[in-house]
């Protein structure tokens, strides 16, 4: 299995940078030049690590609320054996005998994560239509 997961990715990606470093020293030519960075290609990575971290910490709040066996949320997360109390997807919330299960940290940092997300959208956007608009 470890050679499946790691040996062959790690082998094929040396074999290839290989080949490509061999047909740039062949041909000659200087390296394709790297496209510029705009601040507004610059907003969308923000975005969109801004929308995927938002999404990791979503599920993992999610992985403290009851599945098949309510019970079960209250005896994995807390030591109670018996059903929650309340329990909701957003906000990420588990209370189990009067007792909040869920990480306090877990909904700010998602609220955090989505205004973030939400700003960096519209401001890479309003530089996309702001360029456009100077090339013009």
């Amino acid at each position: 299995m470890v050679i499946l997961a790691v040996v062959l990715p790690a082998w094929a990606g040396i074999t290839y940078v290989g080949l490509v470093r061999a047909r740039r020293e062949n041909a000659e030519l200087p390296p394709p030049p790297r496209p510029r960075r705009t601040p507004a290609k610059k907003a969308a990575r923000v975005a969109a690590l801004a929308f995927v971290a938002g999404g990791a910490l979503h599920v993992y709040g999610l992985s403290y609320l009851p599945s098949l066996q309510p019970e079960d949320a209250c005896w994995f997360n807390a030591g109670y054996m018996k059903e929650p109390d309340s329990s909701s997807a957003l906000p990420v919330s588990l209370v189990c005998a009067g007792e909040e299960i869920v990480p306090w940290w877990v909904n700010p940092g998602l609220l955090a994560l989505a205004v973030t997300a939400a700003t960096a959208t519209v401001t890479s956007a309003a530089l996309a239509l702001r360029g456009r608009a100077s090339r013009h």
